[in-house]
Order: C-alpha cells, then structure tokens, then sequence
C-alpha cells in the first residue's frame, strides 16, 4: 500500500502537471484526486518537478515568492509567502514578445525583482540582512499561467505547480538598494497604454525585505538557500491582468525606471 507521501503520488502529480503545460491544457485540482497530496508532499512534488525539467536542459537561475499579500494568506490560511523555482527557460529577454500560444491562460503582474550579491540561508534571517544580501533592485513582470481550470486550486495545488511560475521579464539596470524606501516604491501598471492598477512595495508582505526572510527561513526548513547571484521575483504587487494579443503591458516604477513586456500577435494558421 502506498504511503500519503509514496513516490508514486509525487510522480503521477508531477507527470500530469509536466503533461499539461507541454500540452498547454488545464485540469481539475490534483488535491481531488489525490487527498494525500498534503504542503510537504507538495513541495516534494515540486522539487521532482524542477528536477525533471533540469534533466531536459534547463537551468535554476533564481527563486518565485507566491501569494506575498497578508490578505491572501489569511484566505489561503498560512503565515509566510510560497515559494517556487525560477529557470532560464523561463526568461523573456527586455524587448522581445511574449508567445501566448505557448501558455494556457497567462497572466501578467508587476514584481519589485531582487538580484541576489550573497548567498542567503535561513533560520532566523530578518528583513534588515535579507536586504543587506541583494545586489541590485529590478522593475520586473511576472507572467503566471496556472496548469488548473480558472486559476482554481487548493493550497497543496499551486505548490506543486511551481506556484503558476511561467515566464518573467526583468530590467536591465539595476538600482543600488541602498538607501531605497521600497515600501513606498509605487508602481503604475498599464495594458495597451492606459493604466489599470497601481500600488506599492507594501503590498509585498509590507516590504518585499520581509518577503525575501520570511521565504530565506522558509527554504531552510527544506534544506535549501537563496544563492547568490540568483534572481528573486518577489511577489505580484496588484492582481495580475489578462494580456491582449499583438498589445503590451508596461510597469513604471517611482525609483526603479520601467519594463515593457510585448504580446506577440496571434499567428494565423497556415
């Protein structure tokens, strides 16, 4: 009999999520089918997950923070931010269009992005030496593209699913973090130039410095670090938007410049 945290659970989970995003389709929730399919088990399955795509020739090149608002974690009942792997598959360089028929149903939100100088490794990591590890501050985007029907999913879910990470986008030039009051860094989102949402760093966690600790620790209890070097895209500051073939979204940042993300026009068949 298989045990709730048996192999043979993580691998039917990260088979059908690797399935659905390579055939770009969604499903149901796993957690139905699977019950056992608990956060630890979770994050096992994504760790198998990451792993499988390393063995096809990607590469790790940073870190995700999901669901970074105290808001939605009160809904989703948990304390700390998920986390998630970045690879290099992943970017979209400054400049070039996003494909949308390559994803499912993405989703765009603007991030405040760190680049990581020293390596970061919890427990008992705080905001003031989380931020004295990052190198350069980024205006960044996030693309986010659930392999669930209507971004719909239990807790368990999204954790395996590599918290919807997709693709990402990141200035070029980065700022010094020194000196930088990121909890009132604001951010103004605009989708085919006219604007639709603003905010600002305090909606990550009420600082993303407290974002990037409470994850340093969380990744600890995992036997895992923030390297340096690696790339953290910190959290969506507003909703994410849907995108418009052949149209842009754009975040301008008060301190961090700006990051346009193209949207390749819809192809017609041949």
């Amino acid at each position: 009999m298989n045990t709730p945290t048996d192999s043979t659970v993580i691998d039917a989970v990260v088979t059908e999520l690797l399935a659905r995003e390579n055939e770009r389709r969604d499903g149901g929730k796993l957690t139905d089918q699977y019950p056992e399919l608990d956060i630890p088990t979770a994050y096992e399955a994504q760790r198998e997950l990451i792993a499988r795509k390393v063995s096809a020739g990607e590469r790790v090149v940073g870190v995700k923070l999901g669901l970074t608002s105290r808001a939605k974690q009160q809904r989703m009942g948990i304390t700390s931010p998920l986390t998630a792997v970045i690879t290099d598959a992943m970017l979209v360089e400054v400049g070039v269009p996003l494909v949308t028929g390559e994803l499912i149903h993405p989703r765009v939100e603007p991030e405040i992005v760190f680049v990581m100088g020293e390596r970061l490794a919890g427990p008992g990591v705080t905001a003031a030496g989380a931020m004295a590890a990052v190198r350069s501050v980024h205006a960044g985007l996030e693309v986010i593209d659930s392999r669930y029907t209507d971004f719909k999913f239990a807790l368990p879910d999204v954790v395996a699913d590599n918290a919807s990470s997709s693709r990402f986008v990141v200035s070029s030039m980065g700022v010094d973090p020194t000196g930088l009051d990121l909890a009132l860094e604001a951010a103004v989102l605009s989708v085919d130039g006219d604007v639709v949402d603003t905010a600002t760093g305090a909606a990550v966690q009420g600082h993303p410095a407290e974002a990037l600790a409470l994850a340093a620790n969380a990744l600890a209890e995992r036997g895992e670090a923030i390297e340096a070097g690696m790339v953290v895209l910190t959290g969506g500051l507003t909703d994410a938007v849907f995108v418009n073939p052949g149209g842009d979204v754009q975040v301008e940042f008060t301190t961090l410049g700006s990051v346009t993300l193209p949207i390749a026009p819809v192809e017609e068949p041949r």
